[in-house]
């Protein structure tokens, strides 16, 4: 029988079984291995454990040493910081000792390690000298700025000296250079005129130099570290004592003076023309050269020290300052008079040009008064001005001046107002300037124009009163005609013919003519009475020439030569009195001999024509026609030519 076949199942099943015990053996291998490894790995912990007990102490001793070398290093440390600050200290007090003079440079330098060591033992309390090297320190450090002073002081006085005036000249444009050194010797100086006032604003001027820019960074550096000590207040004072002196001598030696509103009204006129004339100079050398070189001076030294910078420039110049506007003051505060207002009104310019330059350089807290002593003088002298102006009006209506013109001419009120009105004008923008800030505004040219025409209508007012001198009516008229006449042709020439205008110009021109032809018809009308034929017919005796005589219409002789007679007789008066009156302008006094010899010699020309046969034909004709056209027109040209008696006669 053959082995029996399993069947491919059991076959498999088996195998699996197989498989499955030799996994578990290998299972149970692994978790021996496991167990004997954890054994092995717990007992080494223990020893680990035991060699690190064994190991602590010197662990810590370790620990110990290295934090004893750390200390030691920065014990050693801080001794080499503490003894360089000793050498420090040492070496700055050698440079103090010494004195700043010779090396001004290493003695700064000294004082800034002294006081960096005050601050370092100041910090550092807990070494046991600290208080004895900070005491000696700050005593060394209070010497240091003793001598910083005292060099600040020598330093800047050396350097700070009094300028000549020649040498501010020589920084002025050329324009407004005096010729002589000095003002000139009308006390006006070139800038006075308007061209050249507008030429001083635009002008360039050469900086002044007060302290070699050299010198400026050495004195900062002593200013700033007497500051840093606190010795502002002495820094403040040298600076100040020193320099307020050398500006005030400066100005001395250009001439300003201290002058009180008695002292001025105490001067001759003349004199005080001078002396204004010098002051508006002298304030523009002031403030364009002497303030804005200190200014500039101010603003280098004290760079970064606001609290002096302002303050010093206040206070070195307010001695200047004032003594320079004392003068103005009292010029605006003194009597007034109409001849002050071309010199108020030129003071007030400059005051106004250096408006803005005075602001800027007062500029600050500190430089408030002068600032509005500057404002406050310029305000004084607009309202003087505005005052003057109108006390001239006033003057001019109300004079009562007896200057008698007995020849008719221009009188001098009339020169004297119209060139006042002309010069005026030369102040156009400086009234209209006035008006805005007396009139609320408004249009300052119809003010200015109003004003003007107000002085001329008050200028004719008075001559009319004036005119009513004269005892002769055509005098009267003639004296009108010239005074008005000179007025029209005033403004003509000027700008003031633009202000008033044309309509002003015609109408005033027709108040001439007016008054010439009443004089022509007061003057002239009796002795053209002479030339008439009304009254020569003959009523009964007398010689007469009839009808057959061609001219005379039956005139009688008699009634001719006695016409004749009287007609000499006046235009001789008239010639002897009328060549002593004058009319100064040339083509006026032309117009009005014509304007006599177009009626006066037709007229005469005709009677002679008419009747002059009647006396011609009898005896001594000469003595009736002593004078031909010829003689009479000859003799008008005498007329107005201002003769005198004498003269007249001859």
């Amino acid at each position: 029988m053959g082995v029996p076949v399993r069947p491919a199942g059991v076959m498999g099943a088996d195998n699996l079984s197989e498989k499955a015990a030799k996994m578990r053996e290998s299972l149970l291998k692994s978790q021996s291995i496991t167990d004997n490894m954890v054994s092995i790995l717990g007992s080494f912990d223990h020893r680990l454990s035991a060699l690190e007990t064994a190991m602590r102490p010197t662990q810590i001793r370790t620990h110990a040493i290295r934090r004893a070398h750390e200390n030691i290093d920065r014990t050693l440390k801080s001794a080499d910081v503490i003894l360089d600050r000793f050498d420090l200290s040492r070496e700055a007090e050698a440079k103090i000792l010494r004195g700043p003079h010779e090396d001004l440079e290493s003695y700064l330098e000294a004082i800034e390690q002294l006081r960096s060591n005050i601050v370092f033992f100041t910090n550092n309390k807990s070494f046991k000298s600290s208080d004895g090297v900070i005491s000696h320190a700050s005593n060394l450090l209070s010497k240091a700025i003793s001598k910083l002073e005292q060099e600040y002081k020598q330093l800047l006085s050396s350097y700070s000296k009094s300028v000549d005036p020649d040498r501010l000249y020589e920084c002025l444009p050329s324009s407004l250079r005096p010729s002589s050194g000095s003002p000139d010797a009308n006390g006006k100086n070139p800038s006075n005129s308007h061209t050249g006032h507008i030429t001083a604003e635009n002008a360039v001027f050469a900086p002044l130099i007060l302290i070699p820019p050299r010198v400026l960074p050495l004195l900062h550096d002593l200013a700033q570290h007497m500051v840093q000590a606190g010795h502002l207040q002495q820094c403040l004072v040298i600076y100040r004592d020193t320099r307020s002196i050398v500006l005030e001598e400066t100005l001395q030696k250009l001439g300003v003076e201290k002058l009180s509103k008695d002292d001025v009204q105490k001067m001759q006129w003349e004199v005080l023309e001078l002396k204004i004339g010098t002051w508006i100079h002298f304030m523009r050398i002031a403030v364009k050269l002497l303030f804005t070189a200190e200014r500039k001076i101010c603003d280098q030294m004290f760079e970064g020290i606001e609290s002096l910078r302002d303050q010093c420039f206040a206070e070195v110049t307010a001695g200047s300052v004032a003594m320079l506007l004392s003068f103005g003051d009292a010029i605006a505060k003194s009597k007034r008079s109409p001849e002050k207002l071309f010199v108020l009104l030129d003071m007030y310019e400059i005051m106004r040009e250096l408006h803005s330059e005075i602001e800027s350089l007062f500029r600050g807290k500190a430089c408030k008064e002068i600032r509005e002593s500057a404002l406050g003088l310029t305000k004084r002298l607009a309202q003087t001005a505005q005052e003057t102006f109108g006390d001239f009006e006033e003057a001019v209506e109300k004079d009562a001046t007896k200057t008698a013109v007995s020849d008719g001419t221009v009188h001098p009120l009339t020169s004297y107002v119209i060139n006042y009105v002309k010069f005026l004008f030369d102040y156009q923008m400086t009234l209209k300037q006035l008006f805005q800030e007396f009139e609320n505004g408004g249009d300052s040219n119809s003010q200015l124009a109003s004003v003007t025409m107000r002085i001329m209508q008050a200028l004719q007012i008075n001559l009319e009163g004036k005119s009513k001198q004269y005892k002769d009516p055509a005098l009267t008229n003639l004296f009108l005609m010239n005074n008005i006449h000179y007025m029209v042709r005033s403004v003509r020439r000027s700008e003031a013919k633009d202000l008033l205008g044309d309509d002003w110009v015609q109408r005033h021109r027709r108040v001439v003519q007016q008054h010439a032809n009443q004089y022509k018809r007061i003057a002239w009308a009796k002795i053209l009475q002479c030339l008439t034929i009304q009254g020569l017919s003959s009523s009964g005796g007398g010689s007469s020439v009839g009808d057959g005589g061609g001219n005379s219409s039956g005139a009688s002789r008699a009634l001719v030569k006695d016409r004749l007679k009287i007609f000499n007789g006046q235009f001789e008066e008239l010639h002897q009195r009328q060549s002593q009156w004058t009319v100064p302008d040339t083509e006026l006094r032309e117009s009005l001999r014509l304007a006599v010899a177009e009626v006066l010699l037709p007229a005469y020309r005709s009677f002679i024509k008419r009747f002059g046969a009647l006396v011609e034909n009898g005896k001594n004709p000469h003595k009736y026609i002593r004078y031909s056209a010829e003689d009479l027109d000859r003799m008008l040209g005498e007329f107005f030519e201002g003769k005198t008696l004498n003269e007249a006669r001859r």
